[in-house]
């Protein structure tokens, strides 16, 4: 490389670096972006894309073992997970290629390999030991991205028992697996393997499944969960994992009791940590806190020039949010002047199972907390010709108002496809919407979307269908 200097230079090539990468390029800033594994990183490699791709094939599978109550025949239906796992590193492998292009396309330079701060403004960049080159910048953005967390005695060995990454390659189907915690990734491995004839059984140590959810929704998915199968154990712990050929016996306190759970397979799904390590943070002004970087509401962390976004800064850790984040962090450097710090209130939050999850927002109980007076409406699934029509009456939409100025505080949805409506109350919460916009708002007959007006109607008492 003749030139390596850089006004922008952006560690890491996940959805929020390559986005501040791209957006740093359309401002006519010469930009880098340092990646040595995968471009797209873990969400377009190892998680949002390819868990999609499964639970899409789960989704289909569990329609065809009801075709007959569409009036249609469907005989001898099995699968084959050697096709299911190929068609999603398939769809994994198509989006990479994109990211490549559209780097290209926008002129961001990319190099091959680990990079690691080396004094102000530099970044110095390895591959298998050995250097590849020394970038400078007066700009560099962290976006190293997080790990799965590991707790002491459950460490994986990545053949009985598994992370995420493991769980969306199996060279077999396991007749039985263990899903510890219940955040949305357990959750949809959960959902993933149940739908495909799994026995599942999920151990979370709160007092409810899908604990960052509003309470109603996430009673709701657990009732539609145990109707399915899958055996729930909140309140309880694993303390011990004990390997066998092939096999692993889990040791479950749940109250007072201890008793043992012998799987095929275990799926830790317990969290994550940021990726802090050999990246130079050593002779840096820059914080860790509980293995994320902290900054301030424009990305900037301790470090003049050094700025840090996504899943190794603060929660909630997903994909659009790191995305945002990097392009706002990219229009500050740029000096634009209608650029607005993140309200991750406004940031919208998704689990793929069957049902769906979706909100935005505050919660019923966190609006309470917050010394809110609240109006709150609900309308239900079995109300909706549209649901009815496809076969999935089982699902709530509950809204949250505040009661003296009718601020939309939060939505929060499970059931059919609702991680495609949310959108619409995200929207009205960046809009600073109050009730009487949503009101007047027309919404299209016969559709699910429907069931958001009557949501709102409800926490006014002028719900119609129910």
């Amino acid at each position: 490389m003749a030139d390596n200097a850089f006004d922008i230079v952006v560690v890491g090539a996940g959805p929020g670096g390559y986005v501040a990468a791209i957006r740093a390029a359309q401002l006519g800033m010469k930009t880098a972006v340092v990646e040595g594994k995968h471009l797209g990183g873990v969400c377009l490699n190892w998680g949002c894309i390819p868990t999609k791709a499964l639970l899409r094939t789960a989704e289909v599978f569990e329609n065809l073992k009801h075709a007959e109550s569409f009036g249609l025949k469907v005989e001898g239906l099995s699968f084959d997970m050697g096709r299911v796992v190929d068609r999603s590193r398939k769809v994994a492998s198509q989006l990479a290629g994109g990211v490549g292009h559209l780097l290209r396309k926008n002129k961001v330079t990319v190099v091959d390999g680990f990079g690691r701060l080396a004094g102000k403004g530099k970044v110095h960049v390895q591959k298998d030991g050995k250097a590849v080159a020394d970038l400078t910048a007066k700009h560099i953005i962290l976006a190293t991205g997080a790990r799965a967390r590991v707790l002491p005695g459950l460490e994986p060995d990545g053949k009985l028992i598994w992370t995420y990454m493991e769980a969306m390659v199996p060279t077999s189907m396991p007749k039985s697996l263990l899903v510890i915690g219940s955040g949305a990734i357990g959750i949809e491995f959960a959902s993933f393997y149940r739908s495909l004839g799994a026995e599942v059984t999920v151990v979370e140590i709160l007092d409810r499944i899908l604990p960052v959810e509003d309470e109603d929704i996430s009673a709701f998915a657990r009732k539609a969960f145990e109707k399915q199968g899958i055996r729930i154990l909140t309140k309880a712990s694993v303390s011990a994992l004990k390997k066998n050929t092939d096999s692993v016996t889990a040791t479950v306190t749940e109250a007072d009791t201890s008793f043992e759970v012998t799987v095929d397979r275990v799926i830790l799904a317990v969290g994550i940590v940021g990726n802090v390590e050999n990246i130079g943070l050593e002779d840096t002004r820059i914080r860790v806190e509980k293995s994320h970087v902290v900054v301030d509401e424009w990305l900037r962390t301790g470090e003049p020039g050094v700025y840090a976004i996504g899943d190794l800064v603060g929660p909630p850790w997903l994909a659009h949010k790191a995305s945002h984040e990097g392009v706002i962090c990219v229009e500050r450097i740029a000096g634009l002047n209608d650029v607005h710090p993140l309200d991750v209130r406004g940031v919208p939050g998704c689990t793929y199972s069957r049902p769906q999850v979706a909100s935005v927002g505050l919660t019923e109980a966190a609006a309470k907390a917050d010394g809110r007076s609240v109006k709150v409406g609900r309308f239900p699934f079995i109300g909706n010709g549209k649901a009815i029509a496809l076969g999935e009456p089982e699902g709530l939409v509950k809204t949250v108002f505040d009661a003296k100025t009718g601020e939309l505080l939060g939505a929060h949805m499970v059931g059919a496809e609702v991680t495609e409506l949310i959108q619409g109350y995200a929207i009205a919460k960046t809009l600073e919407t109050t009730e009487a916009e949503l009101m007047h708002t027309v919404f299209p007959h016969p559709t699910l979307s429907e069931m958001m007006h009557e949501s709102v109607l409800d926490a006014y008492g002028r719900a119609i269908h129910f």
